[in-house]
């Protein structure tokens, strides 16, 4: 092997050293960057993510607050009908009324309500060998 021929090995050797030196380099002084910029975003993501959770939050309660109203105004048309039938049964409310919207209420209920209506004695009739069959 001539001179210049060892002069280029070296040459080629050392250059692929400097490169591969250069990277390592660049790679000490980006990687905290990175890092930096990694968790920016990452924060950023957060933040939006927070933001969004709490709109929903607000449009959660402006919805309760709405279905609170609606309730509210229902609620003022069941007293006004009750009121309209207590003036219809001259201002008295019957002790037979009473029953009646007691059953009334219990026929909304989907499950199997017995209902014991008193006699005159006020006691009421009892199934008590309904439950032997």
């Amino acid at each position: 092997m001539s001179n210049k021929q060892t002069e280029m090995k070296w040459f080629h050797v050392v250059s692929v050293m400097s490169v591969i030196a250069a990277i390592v380099i660049g790679l000490f002084i980006a990687i905290p960057y990175y890092n930096v910029w990694q968790q920016e975003m990452s924060g950023r993501a957060e933040f939006a993510k927070a933001e969004q959770n709490r709109k929903i939050r607000i449009e959660e309660a402006k919805a309760n607050l709405e279905a609170e109203k609606l309730n509210a105004q229902a609620e003022i048309e069941r007293a006004k009908g009750a009121a309209e039938a207590i003036r219809i049964e001259n201002g008295s409310i019957t002790p037979t009324y009473i029953q009646y919207l007691w059953v009334r209420q219990q026929s909304d209920l989907s499950d199997k309500t017995i209902i014991y209506i008193p006699t005159e004695t006020n006691l009421p009739i009892l199934e008590a060998n309904r439950m032997n069959r």
